[in-house]
C-alpha cells in the first residue's frame, strides 16, 4: 500500500529527482501524472487547507502557461480562492509540481529539509 500520493509531471526534471529521493528511502507511493490526469478544484482546495500554504504557491508560476495566460496579474488583481482552484485545474501545467500528498500533509514543490521531516520524521 502506498504511504502518499506523488502528483508529478514525468518530464520535469525536479520531479525525477523528487521520485530518486523517495525511491532512495523506501517510501511507498502512488504515482499520478499532473497532465493526465489534472488535479480537480476540490482536490486542490483540500490540498491547500491540509498544506497551510497561500493558494499561490499552488501556482506554477515558472511556467509557460502562467505566463501566457498572465496569470500574475489576475492574481495580483485579486482572485477568490474558488476561483484559483477553478484556474488551477484548468490544465496540470498551471500547478506546481511536484505534489505529495499524506494522511495530514501536503508538501508543493521539492524541498529536501520540508520532504525529510514530513516523510522521515527527522
Amino acid at each position: 500500500m502506498a504511504d502518499v500520493l506523488f502528483v508529478e509531471y514525468p518530464k520535469c526534471s525536479t520531479c525525477r529527482r523528487a521520485k530518486a529521493w523517495l525511491d532512495a528511502r523506501g517510501i511507498a507511493y502512488e504515482n499520478r501524472d499532473i497532465v493526465k490526469e489534472s488535479p480537480t478544484a476540490s482536490e486542490l482546495s483540500a490540498w491547500q487547507a491540509r498544506s497551510g500554504l497561500p493558494v499561490r504557491r499552488f501556482f506554477n508560476a515558472s511556467g509557460r502557461l502562467y505566463r501566457e495566460r498572465n496569470l500574475k496579474a489576475r492574481l495580483d488583481a485579486g482572485v477568490s480562492d474558488e476561483e484559483a482552484f477553478s484556474l488551477l485545474s484548468e490544465d496540470g501545467m498551471l500547478v506546481k509540481r511536484p505534489i505529495v500528498v499524506g494522511s495530514d500533509f501536503v508538501l508543493v514543490g521539492f524541498r529536501e529539509d520540508e520532504w525529510e521531516r514530513a516523510l522521515c520524521g527527522e
